[in-house]
């Protein structure tokens, strides 16, 4: 029979399993420094996938599991193999998918602590033996930092600390322009209908160079859709910009991120590292609901339409959709104005006085 929660001492070690993706590793790293803050005896293992461990290796004190979801079957049973002599106090099931399902059948653990039903999908249930508390329209840091409160940590806002190496800080120094301010464009999401139009962009980036002196630098991955969306911005530009979609790692891209005064990126990876390092952002959000997924610190200047997205193209409320719901379909992110940027940069630019 599973201990009773909360936890009235410590436990020795915690288990977390969180595979991916990149944003959503991100939003767990709250929980991770209340836990190192609170119960700094209690060793941290986490199971994460390979691309995600490229930032989460930046964390001391955890040892990381690293699962390749791409080596198929090979992947649990490394898992099972590295894990099978050890026993852990606690699990976080994090992810309601089936592929952590079957990955936490590798992890032996007595509190195996998960989901509430209305969040899970997969037969989740079925693999834990305690779920947080439901909860109505949470955002994904929130409903992370409630598996500590619910295991007995105290509540606190969140805090990612995300140290930078000096490899990432030169990466920075070498592009940045001294003496002005720094906008970074991320431009594309994993989800390709979660991208703005390159026009859009490139408009914006315009205004924020000839009214505010900002120096314009695009930021991506090596995918095709990201180097030709960098492209299609840079052609309709009229004022200078650095392409340096494709020249950095994720490691160099934390640098270039926190040397910036202000970033814009739709609902992506990038846009919740951005949140991490504390850098003001302005959210693109259309296809999902910034009140659930948006950066955190900089909800205030989202531009969201999402509940307008509900309306059009599903004909319900977004209060009504299922929490975490996704609308990705052709035409949603069009509802985002180019003036509406603008004058969410604006706002920006008057709250943080900058330039």
């Amino acid at each position: 029979m599973s201990a009773k929660l909360p936890l009235l001492t410590p436990p020795k070690n915690i288990c977390i399993l969180r595979l991916s993706a990149l944003g959503d590793v991100s939003h767990v790293i709250p929980l991770v420094r209340q836990v190192q803050a609170q119960w700094p005896e209690c060793k941290i293992t986490w199971i994460c996938g390979k691309f995600e461990h490229k930032l989460l290796r930046l964390l001391p004190g955890i040892n990381f599991v690293v699962f390749d979801k791409k080596a198929g079957w090979k992947a649990y049973y490394s898992l099972w193999k590295t894990l099978r002599n050890q026993r852990f106090d606690v699990l976080l099931h994090m992810q309601v998918a089936a592929r952590a399902n079957i990955a936490s059948r590798m992890i032996r653990a007595k509190i195996r602590l998960g989901w509430d039903k209305q969040r899970s999908r997969d037969l989740h249930q079925l693999f834990i033996n305690h779920s947080v508390p439901t909860a109505l329209m949470q955002h994904q840091v929130d409903g992370f930092l409630s598996f500590g409160t619910t295991l007995g940590l105290q509540p606190g806002p969140p805090q990612w600390n995300l140290p930078l190496t000096e490899k990432a800080r030169a990466f920075a120094q070498s592009h940045v322009q001294p003496g002005k301010p720094l906008l970074v464009i991320s431009a594309c999401s994993s989800h390709a209908l979660r991208n703005w139009r390159a026009d859009a962009y490139a408009q914006v980036a315009d205004y924020a160079a000839e009214h505010y002196g900002f120096q314009v630098i695009l930021s991506g991955g090596p995918a095709s859709i990201e180097i030709e969306m960098a492209k299609a911005i840079q052609q309709r530009m009229t004022q200078p910009v650095l392409n340096l979609v494709g020249k950095d790692t994720l490691e160099e891209l934390l640098g270039l991120l926190d040397a910036a005064d202000v970033v814009i990126s739709p609902d992506s990876g990038p846009a919740h590292l951005a949140n991490a390092l504390a850098v003001p952002l302005i959210g693109l959000y259309a296809c999902t609901w910034s009140r659930r997924s948006g950066p955190y610190n900089s909800l205030n200047y989202c531009v969201d339409k999402f509940e307008q997205a509900a309306e059009q193209f599903l004909g319900k409320k977004a209060e009504e959709l299922f929490w975490g719901t996704k609308i990705e379909k052709s035409g949603v992110m069009d509802l985002i104005s180019v003036e509406e940027v603008c004058q969410q940069l604006d706002k920006l630019v008057a709250d943080k006085s900058l330039p």
